[in-house]
């Protein structure tokens, strides 16, 4: 009987205070939105980053015949400096960082530059000799490229070493930073929502004011007071919630794997497997927000 009153009580504040609930919902559903797409963002970079840092390369560029390096007065490597760069990768000092590791010829480097810059005029301009001939390399641990730079920066014939990683973090940062402003809007937006469904709750209990002054005067808890109104609140951040879910899987779905994915098949996305543990998380900060919002505001304006 008594869920059955705290109920009745309930629907009424949402049938009398229907546009703010529409309102609540609106804004709730936007915040929490933003939100599942920062935390969708955030596991698509910790993805990319798995698979990226894993595959980046460490390149030993060897002098061409125009580098003004210290390390390069000779002009072009020799035969005998390529040969003491392959001896240094296969030591006993430098193996055992080492996965695996590849010579690139001027040739290789060409056609590899012409089909990259292909619809550049640049392109047309370049000469196989241009071209620094590499040695690329796969450490064990891409971490440890730095044991590459200070065995071979300095050496006679080659004119750089270049961790491919250092490309890769401008990106990630660059994401990063999308991600963050994303979340940063989520937060002013959940701030709105909280300040919303406050001020929902308020007008309710002001609008119920005589109803709520006979349940006290016939000996109503607080509790049974305060519940309807925190009822009122949370069924609205659920549904808000729960239209932010559906926006999530249709992003998922629609953009991520209809589009995306199809184009850019040598990446790993994010899937709707994803989406449906952000989902929970989602419905959870709805409630809970919500519920201590309306809590705060009954106890607050009302001095129950």
């Amino acid at each position: 009987m008594r869920f059955g009153l705290i109920w009745q009580e309930a629907t009424t504040g949402l049938r009398r205070n229907v546009s703010m609930v529409i309102s609540v919902v609106l804004v709730t559903f936007i915040s929490l939105t933003f939100v599942g797409t920062a935390v969708l963002m955030q596991m698509q970079i910790g993805q990319m980053k798995n698979y990226w840092y894993d595959k980046a390369q460490v390149a030993i560029y060897l002098c061409t015949a125009d580098s003004t390096d210290e390390t390069c007065t000779g002009g072009e490597a020799t035969d005998d400096q390529k040969a003491s760069v392959e001896t240094d990768l296969t030591s006993p000092a430098i193996a055992p960082f080492v996965d695996k590791f590849y010579f690139e010829d001027h040739q290789q480097a060409y056609d590899n530059f012409q089909e990259q810059f292909k619809d550049n005029d640049l392109a047309q301009l370049v000469t196989p000799e241009q071209l620094n001939e590499t040695y690329w390399v796969n450490l064990k641990d891409p971490s440890q490229s730095a044991v590459l730079s200070e065995a071979f920066s300095s050496k006679q014939g080659v004119q750089s070493v270049t961790d491919q990683r250092q490309y890769l973090d401008s990106i990630f940062q660059a994401l990063n930073v999308a991600s963050y402003t994303a979340i940063g809007i989520a937060g002013l937006m959940l701030i709105a929502a909280v300040l919303l469904i406050a001020t929902t709750i308020r007008l309710s209990a002001y609008s119920r004011r005589k109803e709520i002054g006979i349940m006290r005067l016939v000996g109503a808890s607080n509790r049974f007071i305060q519940t309807p109104f925190v009822l009122e609140g949370v069924f609205a951040a659920v549904i808000g919630s729960l239209l932010a879910g559906g926006a999530i899987l249709a992003i998922v779905h629609f953009f991520v794997d209809g589009y995306l994915a199809p184009s850019a098949q040598f990446v790993n996305f994010v899937g709707l497997q994803d989406a449906f543990i952000v989902i929970p998380l989602l419905i959870v900060v709805g409630v809970v927000l919500a519920a201590l919002s309306a809590n705060f505001a009954i106890k607050r304006y009302l001095k129950i």
